[in-house]
């Protein structure tokens, strides 16, 4: 056990404005997972471009929106989807991991959505997660579909530039957020019914990758989420509905807690700012991008390969 780490406080970026707020009628994916909620936005996905802007998902309505880095909204793309994870291919393509379709590319100059992947092995994916590139192009995703511990099924994909797929993990209960370390040696996998964090290490031809349990968090309610990582390699954890964003050390040692200021749905992060110094937390409670200025020195985003 370790002592409490030291807080950083948030702050409220920008919230989505009053217009962009929907106010009709519940759809399926609200009906299913937040039953006689009317829910305005759940927001996700945040990644940055390389001009600054700050995209990010709203999960039920299929919309994709751009945030100014003055904090002003617009919808950059709406489909009929369910977005989910976001991340911005070093082209400048925008992938989505929908969980209706699978994964969707976006055309960020057109604001078109058209799918990429979507069927593995002839197959339907569960219900496409998250998502994160390695340098050499390769994608990882993750797959949950409803898996949870006494259905332990979800699945992690690695999608090669070829197009070849391989099924690295078919037995996780819920993954989540996804991404590598520096080196690209080692997968962070956010495992969000078991309330851990898997280690695996990166798959090499047919050897079987290695995976340990690297973090276990507490908490009854949520688990973790998206998941951040920075030039030391400490892990950022978006425990969501805990209103908690965690920094784990490489050797998996608390550093400090992050604080919601707004809400406690604290769904996933990304860093960002001039010096590449700031977390931005998507809070899909009341709808908000939070900041936290971090202290820990040399911070660099990883948004795109």
């Amino acid at each position: 056990m370790y002592s409490a780490p030291p807080e950083i406080k948030t702050e409220v970026f920008t919230q989505i404005p009053d217009a962009l707020r929907y106010s009709g009628e519940p759809n399926l994916w609200v009906k299913f997972t937040r039953p006689g909620a009317h829910m305005h936005s759940f927001l996700e996905g945040p990644s940055f471009d390389r001009n600054g802007n700050l995209y990010c998902v709203d999960v039920p309505y299929g919309r994709i929106f751009r945030i100014s880095p003055q904090g002003e909204w617009t919808v950059a793309a709406e489909y009929p989807g369910e977005p989910n994870g976001l991340k911005i291919h070093r082209d400048g393509r925008i992938f989505i991991a929908d969980q209706r379709h699978g994964i969707m590319v976006m055309d960020p100059a057109r604001g078109e959505v058209i799918p990429f992947f979507t069927r593995p092995n002839l197959e339907r994916f569960r219900g496409c997660n998250d998502l994160c590139f390695a340098s050499n192009g390769d994608l990882y995703i993750t797959d949950p579909g409803r898996s949870c511990l006494n259905d332990p099924t979800g699945r992690v994909f690695l999608l090669r530039p070829d197009g070849k797929l391989d099924l690295l993990l078919n037995n996780v209960p819920y993954p989540n957020g996804i991404v590598l370390d520096r080196d690209e040696t080692c997968l962070n996998i956010a495992v969000t019914r078991g309330n851990c964090i898997w280690r695996m290490s990166t798959y090499s031809g047919n050897i079987i990758p290695r995976v340990g349990l690297f973090i276990q968090l507490l908490g009854g309610a949520g688990g973790p989420d998206g998941l951040a990582i920075d030039e030391e390699d400490n892990l950022a954890i978006a425990h969501s509905q805990q209103g908690t964003v965690w920094l784990f050390s490489k050797k998996g040692e608390p550093v400090c807690r992050i604080r919601s200021c707004s809400g406690g749905a604290v769904t996933n992060l990304a860093y960002g700012g001039p010096d590449r110094k700031t977390l931005y937390i998507t809070e899909a409670e009341s709808g908000s991008i939070l900041t936290a200025q971090m202290q820990v020195p040399g911070k660099k985003m990883y948004s795109h390969m």
